[in-house]
């Protein structure tokens, strides 16, 4: 099969930062599917990978990246009960695992759902990922209910990212809350009220914005941007017994002794922990992207695509990442195979 991967860690402008190869065709494991893929999407966490898993070395067989894809069933293993051979199914993936950016891969089928019956290839492929990180982070991480917490104000930092923008819309179309999203440019600020933000408000100045939209503190905060940059921010603007989740990261130790007083909470959301250690509830992905695929299909959600770019070349690879390295993409981009 042809994929692209990559034997070193290279700056993005570098001829061979990707590169075109033939692979061995896998083969499905009992609860795997083999897929065919026709469309996969890039996320920050695709370039991470491959500025860091490669640095200093070169890798006898190239790596291949890529966490979101959309396909069709064309083999199942021994012990596959959720899918057949011919099932559309879209998926983000395991970061243990080979990635998407290739004509097959083989998935467990307990973190794959059926694909969106009305969405296009490419509107369907940029879902996955931030549709199941975000549903982790509202629903799994804060628990919030829909029905208590209703009306409940959340601050999304990052409004207008991929996460973001998938997280603007369950916020406010399924937990009911109201929602202030951050942005500072004329169109990002506008992206985010298209997807449901009740208020934007401006993440250079963020305190004082928030409270000139006239919120002194906020119930829930999303964090998709530097936990470590707005750790004091988030304090000072989170409720007492306020609930704080982020996703990414932190280079230094998180001073969690700054919650006490408030006796606020913090969370980390990792979309791929279930399947890393393969935890108990590794199935309920499964029953979430199905969840996903229901609501974009009734139009409660819409997709989150703003650029598709066409062919499995090493070049279309490399142009997504030199869009989302700039730190200026809007919504998701798609590679349509």
């Amino acid at each position: 099969m042809k994929a692209i991967g990559f034997k070193t860690s290279l700056p993005i402008q570098e001829r061979e930062s990707f590169i075109e190869f033939e692979a061995p065709k896998p083969i499905p494991g009992p609860n795997d599917l083999l897929v065919k893929i026709s469309a996969v999407s890039v996320n920050p966490v695709d370039f991470k990978i491959r500025q860091n898993s490669a640095k200093d070395t070169v890798l006898e067989t190239p790596k291949i990246i890529g966490w979101d894809a959309v396909g069709i069933v064309e083999n199942v293993g021994e012990n596959v009960r959720l899918f057949e051979i011919g099932d559309p199914v879209y998926y983000a993936g395991d970061i243990t695992k080979q990635g998407s950016n290739a004509e097959y891969q083989i998935i467990d089928e307990r973190i794959v759902g059926k694909k969106p019956k009305t969405l296009s290839i490419e509107a369907a492929a940029v879902i996955p990922l931030t549709a199941l990180t975000a549903w982790e982070i509202l629903f799994d991480r804060i628990r919030i209910n829909p029905e208590k917490d209703k009306g409940k104000t959340i601050l999304i930092i990052g409004g207008a990212g991929g996460v973001g923008s998938i997280a603007i819309q369950l916020a406010k179309k399924i937990a009911g809350l109201t929602v202030i999203a951050t942005a500072s440019r004329p169109e990002t600020i506008e992206w985010c009220k298209k997807q449901g933000a009740d208020f934007v408000v401006d993440h250079k100045n963020l305190i004082a914005s928030v409270r000139e939209a006239g919120f002194q503190n906020v119930d829930f905060i999303l964090d998709f941007v530097d936990t470590n940059f707005y750790w004091d921010t988030m304090v000072e603007l989170i409720k007492p017994q306020g609930h704080i989740a982020s996703i990414t990261g932190s280079s230094d130790p998180i001073v969690l002794n700054k919650l006490k007083n408030k006796s606020a909470s913090f969370s980390w959301e990792l979309m791929y922990t279930r399947s890393m250690f393969e935890t108990e509830d590794m199935i309920e992905q499964h029953h979430i992207l199905n969840k996903i695929a229901d609501l974009l299909d009734e139009g409660i959600l819409k997709t989150t695509l703003n650029e598709t770019l066409n062919g499995l070349t090493a070049e279309n690879f490399k142009k997504a990442h030199e869009l989302l390295e700039s730190g200026k993409t809007i919504g998701k981009i798609a590679v349509k195979f």
